[in-house]
């Protein structure tokens, strides 16, 4: 809520002041609407990487994410990205793994320049439980823009841009709801 004051201040002004100093809380997510006549995000005006949080297991079980996808509007306009994206992992033209979400997110303004990140939780391979015979070991997945018909492939990297594997069991991977990610995180 916004609530304007003499001389034009605002009291979000205000409360933003508060944040910056360290008196407030966690700044709110950028929710802003998207503006009704950009475009929705196409694929190839992303840019895309898919990154492994941690390689050695560790945080199976922990309530954090495995991997994350994520896509930077390389154009200089905004575009909209309205729902989840399409993700796929296969080996060859045999097992695959996508990337399955929950609801009807809203819709993202994504300015030129800004990203938008997908958090992934998935099974591996070896984890207690998991059906070994309905895995993924791969280097690249496919993906596309919500409502896209056409995809790319974007290689696997670790936390810190290196090549990685995705080694992944069952036939889904938990697509946790698309955000807006601050820029350079």
């Amino acid at each position: 809520m916004t609530t304007r004051l003499a001389g034009g201040l605002t009291l979000l002004t205000a409360g933003l002041a508060l944040t910056a100093c360290g008196h407030g809380t966690k700044a709110a997510p950028d929710t802003a609407a998207p503006d009704a006549t950009a475009p929705p995000c196409r694929t190839a005006s992303l840019t895309w990487t898919l990154s492994l949080l941690d390689g050695d297991g560790t945080r199976q079980g922990t309530g954090r994410p495995d991997a994350r996808l994520t896509a930077v509007n390389k154009g200089p306009g905004p575009c909209v990205f309205a729902g989840y994206p399409v993700l796929e992992i296969h080996n060859g033209k045999a097992e695959g793994v996508e990337g399955t979400g929950r609801g009807r997110p809203a819709s993202l303004a994504l300015p030129g320049g800004a990203s938008v990140t997908v958090d992934l939780d998935y099974t591996r391979r070896g984890t207690k439980g998991a059906d070994d015979g309905w895995c993924v070991r791969q280097t690249e997945a496919s993906v596309r823009a919500p409502h896209d018909t056409r995809g790319t492939v974007v290689p696997v990297t670790d936390a810190h841009g290196r090549a990685a594997t995705i080694d992944a069991c069952g036939e889904t991977l938990a697509m946790a709801v698309p955000h807006r990610t601050p820029a350079g995180s």
